[in-house]
Formats: structure tokens, C-alpha cells, sequence
């Protein structure tokens, strides 16, 4: 009975919110409320129309996604003041035939010098600090080392703490995912994890396909064993496309695949279930292992957490990875994988590897999830990082030129932006460094060293007047490498 009436008051509030969403919609739609006009507070609003606080933010929320309506940190809601100008990207064109992969051995060394001069830091993946529950995670490991001060002195297991494991298994029980904890290995990270698996099925010399434009640490990894990469075009809302993947797989000459079906980086895509579905079955009808990297399924903006295409997995052909160095903490370099039928041949390499990870950092891992403190924490992160991509998308809108290409992710904290093709985003990286800017150019993503008119933006930190300062500065910059036109 408590159950219906739960069931039928979060009903009763999904109504109601969608009601006051639509009402301040139609206002906008018809001329009532105009463009750059602030909406009231959500405390005001919630007075005026008599329902509670999280009605009204989940109704905002709604206008948001809806790009009707922007919030302007410390300052509030606000009619989005102009409708978006910005057409999203289309289908990427990456070369057809396999690419030796050669990164420039200068770029990372050069951007990490100048980090210090950074004011404003759009080009790295990784969240601010104060975005993580360090003082939570600080507590949990003394109690750990207290009650069981035996674990500072264990070199642990190879396959890692069965406690963190058996929470790793619970949580996939939300998604589908039928494993024990004999069927998870734990990583120094996702790096590792990734590193063990392309080694447990390629030598080199194999080609590999991945996503395209696709991350540059995968880039350097695949360099690093000598493998080819295989670039397969990609679109910024649904992913890879599994046509050209079928092509792309006919002769046999790939040998494995690494995707990020969900909220890929540097794209920002979300794989749809029934593409997952096709994707594993075609993989496995082939005999090509699948590499899925899952960072960033926890970073879901709203409905449900989104299916890995393990879950669709019935060959034991997907290795699985993910980690907790995005989601909660980066330093303590805790990832795993579910490797399938690969499962023994990459426990071995993690023994040669690594051998084992620090054990009271893993079950501090495994406390946080035990106790719920981690789904708290992400229901925070994920409305944070929502709030992030939302200014800066607006930010883009406002300051960039108006044949701008951008789409709008459904989870994550970076997306791809697509210039007009006389930019070079290398140049315009030297340019906005010198003002304490960075961002991540186009060619890095790619074996090809295509996408020289793009770059990808990391919505890192919470937002502030910098931020729009240093958007602003960059639409600027930009203008400048676009020539007039003709007459």
C-alpha cells in the first residue's frame, strides 16, 4: 500500500511539474515572457503558484532541456535571449583505410607547461575538487584502516577486493547486468583496464576500430602496443555508425573494437539501445571482441541510467570497463572490468602488470557504496555537470559565430564543437593560451589528424562571469581566422 501511494504522489508531481513547464513555455512561445526577460525564483514561483520547491526546479529543469530558458550563475533564470543559431554536426567522414597512429610527442609536454598560466581550463577531463566527497571518503578510510588495520600490510589479490566487487555486481543488478563477483577484476583505473584488454587480444600490427573522432588516450595507447586504428564514422546524438561498422568488419582485418556507447568522449553521443543490441551481435557473429569503455554512464542528466552493450551481451564477448576516478575519486585509481570470456587471460596480465591495487582504498570504495553515500553523491555530480554544459552551451551560443556546429549531450561534461572549415584550432590553441585559455583541438582525436576546424570543450568546474569572459574571447579569436566575404 505504501508503495502505490508512493507511486501515485510521484506521479502526481511529475504532472504537475510538466503542467507548470508547459504553461511558462506557451507564455514564451506566444510573446508573454520575451528573450533576456528573468523568470521568478523558485522560491517566488513556488509562493505564487503553491507547489513545492523541487516541482518548480524540476520544471525549469524541463524548460532547459528544452533550451527555452538559461540560468545565469549567482544571478538566476532567465528566457534564453536568442533561439539556438547553432546547427548540431552531422555524421563524421573519417579516411576509410586503417591509419599508423602517431601523436606528436611535443603537444602534451608543451599544454602541461603551461598549465600554471591557466585561468580558465575547458581542454582536460577532469572535475574540479571540490566537486567530490573528499571529506566523506576521508572518514570512511580511517574507519577502514581502524577496524581492520591488518589491510594496510595486505598486498591483496590480483582480482581485488571481493567486498568492492560484490558492490560492483549489485549495482549492474539496476541495469541489467547478470555477473558475480569471481567475474570482476579490479584496476589501477580504467587506464589499466583498457591497457589489459588490448593486450589479452591484439599483437602488433592488428587494426582496431574505434569511434571517430575518438579519445586521445586510447590514441596513445594504441600507438604505444603499434596497433592501426580503423576511424568509423560517428554522430554526435547516436554514436558509431553500425552500417559502416558492418563494412568496416567484412574482411576479417579488424581484430577488436573500443567503443564508449555511452556519453563518448570526445563527442558526447549516447549509443540507442536497439544500435547496442545490433552492435554486440554483429561483433560476436564475427569473432571480433568488443573493448566498452563505460566512464561515463553515471553521468545520465535525467530518466534512467543507460545500458552498457554489455547488457546485451549473451558470448561473453564484451569486456567491460569502468571506473570510480570520475565519478568520486580520481586519487585513489580505482577501475574494473568484467572481461567475459577473456576473464582468466587478463587476470594474468594483471598480475605481470600490477599484481594487485592498494586494498584499503578499495573498500573504502566498497563502504561508500554500501552505505548509499555514492548514489547521493552522484544525484549531485550529475545536476552539477548538467548545469556546467548547459552555461557553456549558451555561452557558445551567445559568442560564437552563428555557423557554428554543436550538439547538446544527454549526460557527460564535454561535447564537440564543429567550426567553420577555414579555422585551424591549433593556431587558435597558441592564441588562447597566451590569455590563459585552453581547450582540446580537433586533430588529437584522430589517427587521421582530421577535425582541424574543431575542438572539444570540458565543462569541468562550476561556472562563473570567467567562464562567459573566456567564451567570449574565444568566439573573438575565432571571427579573426574567418575571412570576410567577397564584395
Amino acid at each position: 500500500m505504501a508503495d502505490l501511494q508512493s507511486t501515485i504522489a510521484q506521479r502526481k508531481t511529475e504532472t504537475l511539474y510538466f503542467q507548470l513547464a508547459g504553461e511558462i513555455a506557451h507564455a514564451i512561445a506566444s510573446g508573454v515572457l520575451q528573450a533576456g526577460e528573468k523568470l521568478p525564483s523558485i522560491r517566488k514561483l513556488s509562493s505564487q503558484r503553491q507547489v513545492s520547491l523541487s516541482t518548480v526546479m524540476e520544471a525549469y529543469r524541463e524548460l532547459e532541456d528544452r533550451a527555452l530558458i538559461e540560468v545565469r550563475p549567482q544571478s538566476g533564470f532567465y528566457v534564453r535571449s536568442k533561439p539556438s543559431a547553432l546547427f548540431p554536426p552531422e555524421l563524421t567522414q573519417p579516411p576509410q583505410s586503417p591509419s599508423e597512429v602517431v601523436i606528436d610527442p611535443m603537444w602534451l609536454p608543451a599544454t602541461l607547461a603551461r598549465l600554471h598560466d591557466i585561468k580558465i581550463d575547458f581542454g582536460f577531463a577532469i572535475l574540479a575538487p571540490q566537486l567530490f566527497p573528499n571529506q566523506q571518503l576521508q572518514r570512511l578510510l580511517a574507519q577502514v584502516t581502524r577496524h581492520a588495520p591488518e589491510l594496510i600490510a595486505d598486498y591483496g589479490r590480483p582480482a581485488g577486493d571481493v567486498e568492492l566487487r560484490r558492490q560492483i555486481a549489485r549495482r549492474a543488478l539496476n541495469w541489467g547486468g547478470q555477473f558475480e563477483a569471481d567475474e570482476i577484476l579490479i584496476t589501477q583505473g580504467a587506464i589499466e583496464a583498457l591497457n589489459l584488454c588490448l593486450r589479452a587480444v591484439t599483437q602488433p600490427g592488428d587494426v582496431v576500430a574505434i569511434e571517430s573522432p575518438s579519445y586521445f588516450g586510447l590514441l596513445q595507447i594504441l600507438e604505444s602496443f603499434q596497433l592501426k586504428a580503423l576511424e568509423i564514422p560517428t554522430h554526435p546524438q547516436t554514436g558509431i555508425s553500425i552500417e559502416a561498422l558492418e563494412l568496416a568488419t567484412r574482411n576479417g582485418g579488424v581484430k577488436a573494437c573500443v567503443l564508449l556507447p555511452n556519453f563518448s568522449n570526445p563527442v558526447g553521443s549516447l549509443m540507442p539501445d536497439e544500435n547496442k543490441k545490433r552492435l554486440v551481435e554483429l561483433l560476436a557473429e564475427r569473432h571480433i571482441p568488443l573493448i566498452e569503455d563505460d566512464l561515463y554512464g553515471e553521468f545520465y542528466y535525467k530518466g534512467e541510467r543507460p545500458r552498457p552493450a554489455k547488457a546485451f551481451d549473451k558470448e561473453g564477448n564484451v569486456m567491460l570497463i569502468s571506473s570510480f576516478t570520475k565519478t568520486v575519486a580520481p586519487g585513489f585509481r580505482i577501475g574494473w572490468v568484467v572481461a567475459g570470456k577473456y576473464h582468466q587471460k587478463i587476470e594474468q596480465l594483471k598480475f605481470i602488470n600490477t599484481f594487485s591495487n592498494a586494498m584499503p582504498l578499495q573498500r573504502t570504495i566498497a563502504k561508500f557504496l554500501e552505505s548509499g553515500g555514492y548514489d547521493h553523491h552522484l544525484r549531485r555530480l550529475r545536476r552539477a555537470c548538467h548545469d556546467q554544459v548547459l552555461s557553456a552551451v549558451a555561452a557558445i551560443e551567445r559568442s560564437f559565430p552563428a555557423d557554428t556546429r554543436l550538439y547538446v549531450p544527454q549526460g557527460g561534461y564535454v561535447f564537440w564543437v564543429e567550426l567553420n572549415a577555414a579555422v585551424d584550432t591549433l593556431l587558435l590553441l597558441q592564441q588562447a593560451l597566451k590569455e590563459g585559455i585552453s581547450f582540446t583541438p580537433g586533430p588529437l582525436f584522430s589517427p587521421s589528424h582530421s577535425y582541424g576546424h574543431c575542438l572539444r570543450i570540458c565543462c569541468n568546474e562550476p561556472w562563473s562571469d570567467q567562464h562567459d569572459w573566456a567564451i567570449a574571447h574565444l568566439g573573438e579569436l575565432i571571427r579573426q581566422q574567418i575571412p570576410l566575404p567577397a564584395g
